[in-house]
């Protein structure tokens, strides 16, 4: 039904997870002299004091602070691609590691991406009348061995609770791989007439698949988030209809949102989702390591589970017949391969479409600017993003003062910011700012007057360009 990241037959290539946990913030500590100690002292002398030197404060830029920090990356993208992408993970603060190993921790700016996507694709379904819902996460053991070609697909990845508290249960619960057995006994239950047809749900939630060896952020994880869409209809050619216009939904997220070009295509039977008629699939494909990833399947699961669990519903000419169903699905992974196809060696290249600010302001006052000048610059820069948020654009500013430009320029280009807005002194005497593109580096003067057109067409344009790219 859904991306398997456990069983996609070509991942980027993979890391241990206790390669990757070494991948830290690099934060290192300022190294601290420690005063010698005193000399014995000679009975005929008192030893002179030795003085004892002072620990060298953190600064707030220059080269003290980028020792501190370590912006940047230490891996190349076109030398180790695995080391780089485990490394550009963390240093752009889209994850921490977490302590099972396969598991690991959104952060907000990772997080907020998949709320890009969770919206588009949301308002997309809801319009052909998708509806959403919730269904638990635990699965008792005759439910889910009803269909026996589905349970053997997912058997190896099943994780079972088998304990509550000291004691050991009388039956183990499976944590759901996928939701076709927790949901279909409900289906049967809900579904007795041809009006009760169609019947279109689709849940926001996580699943747990634990048999392989080789996690990788976003692209192969033990718990993962995604959406599945369960869906039931009268009569095959709804069916039918309904795969392809998901598959389309599924390639206008990578092509639309993250300037990821995608495949559609059939799978073979072998590979075709356990216990379905057939499945469709959009692919991507990662230049920088040759390989072929699964981006999101769409099945038509025939009536094989509706026979299975008795979903069954009388017809208008008071016959008797079984629901024809669909299963679809698209999870977090859309956003490693989003990393992986447009990252480079200074970090994330983020399409603005899915960056979770699209602007960056930084004012470049000089140290010996005074209060009324800095001022005036900082007004300025709010006046920016004001009339930029009124466009609708996310813009983020950045005033602290302890930071050199440069420091700051590498932050924001580290965490894949589409637009920097420069704005300096000589910026404030010409009434212009600097535009830099991230995913190209180049710049270009725009006047104050032109700053709320010019912005969300250069933001246009870097989307178009990163796809055509691609």
């Amino acid at each position: 039904m859904l991306p398997d990241p456990a069983a996609a037959d070509a991942d980027a290539a993979p890391q241990q997870a206790a390669a990757g946990e070494a991948v830290t913030e690099q934060v290192a500590d300022l190294a601290v002299a420690e005063g010698a100690d005193p000399a014995k002292p000679k009975k005929e002398r008192k030893p002179k004091p030795v003085k004892e030197k002072k620990e060298k404060p953190a600064q707030g830029g220059g080269k003290d602070l980028k020792k501190e920090t370590q912006l940047g990356l230490s891996s190349k993208k076109a030398d180790d691609f695995s080391k780089w992408y485990s490394e550009v993970v963390v240093a752009s603060e889209l994850i921490s590691y977490y302590d099972v190993s396969g598991c690991y921790i959104l952060r907000p700016w990772a997080f907020s991406m998949w709320e890009v996507v969770q919206r588009w694709f949301d308002d997309s379904i809801k319009k052909l009348g998708v509806q959403n819902a919730y269904f638990p996460m635990f699965i008792t053991e005759d439910v889910l061995n009803t269909e026996k070609d589905h349970v053997e697909g997912f058997a190896p990845e099943v994780a079972w609770v088998t304990r509550a508290g000291n004691s050991e249960m009388d039956k183990p619960i499976a944590i759901r791989p996928t939701s076709e057995t927790v949901m279909y006994p409900y289906y049967a239950q809900w579904i007795r007439s041809h009006r009760d047809l169609p019947l279109r749900l689709n849940q926001w939630t996580n699943v747990v698949r634990w048999e392989f060896k080789y996690p990788t952020p976003f692209i192969r994880s033990r718990e993962f988030l995604w959406q599945e869409g369960h869906t039931a209809f009268a009569t095959q050619a709804e069916a039918d209809t309904e795969v392809r216009q998901i598959l389309d939904f599924y390639a206008g997220v990578y092509q639309d949102l993250l300037a990821v070009p995608v495949t559609q295509g059939r799978k073979s039977d072998k590979e075709k989702f356990a216990g379905a008629l057939y499945t469709t699939t959009v692919e991507a494909f990662i230049p920088d390591n040759g390989r072929g990833v699964q981006g999101a399947t769409s099945h038509c699961l025939g009536q094989n589970f509706s026979k299975m669990f008795g979903i069954e519903f009388e017809t208008e000419d008071h016959g008797k017949s079984h629901a024809w169903q669909n299963s679809w699905g698209l999870t977090t992974r859309s956003l490693g391969v989003m990393i992986m196809t447009h990252g480079d060696d200074k970090g994330l290249v983020l399409p603005p479409r899915v960056a979770p600010k699209q602007v960056v302001i930084i004012p470049i006052p000089k140290s010996s600017s005074g209060q009324d000048v800095v001022a005036a610059m900082f007004e300025q820069v709010t006046t920016f993003k004001s009339l930029l948020e009124a466009s609708n654009v996310r813009v983020e500013t950045d005033y602290r003062t302890n930071y050199t430009p440069g420091w700051k320029y590498n932050h924001w280009e580290l965490r894949g910011v589409p637009i920097r807005i420069e704005l300096g002194p000589k910026d404030m005497e010409n009434k212009s700012v600097v535009l830099a593109r991230r995913d190209t580096g180049a710049k270009e003067f725009v006047p104050w007057d032109q700053v709320g057109t010019r912005v969300p067409e250069l933001l246009d344009q870097i989307q178009t360009d990163m796809l055509s790219k691609a």
